[in-house]
């Protein structure tokens, strides 16, 4: 009897009955396919891949070439699939078979045109953004991170997003469409839009805030904060101390660049299609000047030449410039308030006699002051005056002469003028009382206004609109031209002791605003500040008025 051969270790049975070598090759087999499954996924992850077809090559992929996605400072760029496929490998998977749709729509002709492209955008997009918005922009955040970002080294009005975006749970696409591509953020419908971009309060981080430096070493962070709180008290004695009665050397001034503001309404600046700063300025209650007042300098010249995506302008006059930067300086004597501007004029443009709004008066000074009483005046100052039904703007009823106004004097204001409604409330006046009630308790703007060629003074104030036919005893101006400069001085009293005139106490800090009208213009056609923060003998006032 022979003896059965020894089955060699290769064609021993094992687990299942499977031999090794069976084993060995079913092993070998998967990793060639596996290999050759993600090799093959990760060559649609390319940027050639990705713009293989013209509609990608000729519209989105050109698009993408102008942003710092593309090329930046830095040389770190992100291509398709960094922004548009998932990292985690289930989740990669699924977005590959979800691309497979719009494979389709090329092989069926749905985008295979970049026309066809075009008119789908739209689609294509909200698709985008509801998925990003779902991972609470995952791939956004593979490469930033909001705790991570240097407030230092960013803008305030950046620094001061991302920090509400950490406390209030907004993500990354909330305010970044249209980042890497054209921006069509302006096709979605308000309903869309807010829905889209409403807080998540699951993402909210109310004690996060952004990276610093300082925060690295807290003991020198806070001597650094004492010493700085100690530097500004020393300036503000010293200035005090050097100040000499009428002598307006001595008082170390503030600029303040005012900026032309087209038709951009308080009911603009609250709504989040036209103005990306709504949310903050609605829900969390921030100034205009903590975002704008570093970048005022710039923001008057996309406006005034009518070439701002937003802010509209449709009568932009030639030659017009888009700020103005004005030096302010502010002293007071107990009993009296003391200011002077000085700016130059428009660089000696000559105004033609028949485009002269205003012949008489080259230039006018207009200014405003308010408690936080006055709802908006603390975040927006002038602009909580100005309404998009008023004279020149958008939506001015036909007929009807509209001042400036305050919310107080009114039951509603229509903000975002859905349904072909009329933004603004010019109709929706308060009772007689609830109006003489706002006046009793000083919720006012009280403004003064100068003209340079009449040398007219004006006081008045705005409630329900706004009237100039008050007491001007108490303020008097005094205006100098001289090689292209303007200078202007202003004092008014801190009590007149007349009800439509708003009472200065030393010991409070003011809303203050105010506007330049130039090159003899008249109406809108003017260039406005922010609102700052007036104070006396307080080194913490934007605007601190030192003692004579």
């Amino acid at each position: 009897m022979s003896i059965p051969e020894k089955p060699s270790i290769f064609s021993r049975r094992l687990i299942l009955n499977t031999s090794l070598g069976g084993g060995l090759v079913f092993a070998i087999f998967g990793i060639i396919f596996w290999g050759g499954f993600n090799t093959a996924m990760e060559v649609t992850n390319t940027l050639e891949f990705c713009i293989s077809c013209h509609e990608m090559e000729e519209n989105v992929y050109k698009e993408y070439q102008k942003t710092a996605h593309y090329a930046n400072r830095t040389g770190v760029r992100a291509t398709c699939s960094d922004c548009h496929v998932p990292d985690p490998w289930i989740h990669k998977v699924a977005r590959k078979i979800q691309a497979s749709r719009e494979v389709l729509g090329k092989i069926t002709g749905v985008i295979d045109t970049p026309e066809k492209f075009e008119n789908n955008r739209l689609r294509l997009a909200k698709n985008v953004w509801h998925a990003m918005k779902e991972t609470d922009s995952r791939e956004c955040r593979n490469c930033h991170d909001l705790e991570a970002m240097n407030a230092d080294l960013q803008k305030p009005r950046a620094m001061n997003q991302h920090t509400n975006a950490l406390k209030m749970g907004q993500t990354c696409i909330d305010c970044h469409k249209g980042i890497a591509h054209k921006n069509i953020r302006k096709l979605l419908s308000d309903e869309e839009r807010e829905s889209l971009e409403a807080p998540d309060e699951s993402l909210a981080r109310p004690n996060a805030k952004l990276f610093q430096l300082s925060d690295l070493d807290q003991a020198a962070a806070a001597a650094a904060k004492e010493a700085a709180a100690k530097a500004a008290a020393e300036i503000a004695a010293k200035a005090a101390a050097s100040a000499k009665t009428g002598d307006w050397a001595t008082i170390t001034g503030r600029e303040i660049h005012l900026i032309y503001p087209g038709q951009t309404s308080l009911e603009w600046v609250m709504n989040g299609k036209d103005h990306g700063g709504a949310l903050p300025f609605v829900k969390g209650g921030d100034r205009c000047f903590t975002c704008h007042d570093k970048e005022a300098k710039d923001m008057g010249d996309r406006i005034v030449g009518g070439k701002h995506e937003k802010a509209a302008e449709p009568t932009p006059i030639s030659g017009k410039r888009g700020g103005i930067p004005v030096m302010v300086k502010a002293a007071h004597d107990g009993e009296n308030l003391y200011m002077q501007f000085s700016w130059h004029d428009a660089n000696g443009v000559l105004v033609e006699d028949s485009k002269r709004m205003d012949p008489e008066n080259p230039i006018k000074l207009a200014m405003m002051f308010a408690t936080d009483d006055v709802e908006y005046a603390a975040q927006a100052g002038c602009w909580g005056s100005c309404h998009h039904d008023a004279n020149g703007m958008p939506h001015q009823p036909e007929g009807v002469d509209v001042t400036k106004y305050i919310k107080e004097s009114r039951t509603k204001i229509e903000v975002k003028g859905r349904r072909g409604k009329m933004r603004g409330g010019w109709d929706k006046l308060r009772k007689p009382e609830e109006i003489q009630s706002a006046l009793d308790a000083k919720k006012i703007m009280d403004l003064v206004r100068y003209s340079g060629g009449s040398h007219k003074v004006e006081d008045g104030m705005i409630l329900s609109n706004r009237k100039m036919d008050g007491d001007s005893s108490d303020v008097e101006f005094k205006s100098e031209y001289s090689n292209g400069m303007w200078t202007i001085n202003m004092s008014r009293k801190l009590n007149s002791g007349t009800t439509d005139d708003l009472t200065l106490a030393q010991d409070k800090l003011y809303n203050f605003g105010f506007a330049i009208h130039d090159d003899y213009t008249n109406g809108r056609f003017h260039h406005v500040s922010f609102g700052y923060k007036l104070g006396f003998d307080n080194p913490k006032a934007e605007i601190n008025a030192v003692k004579w």
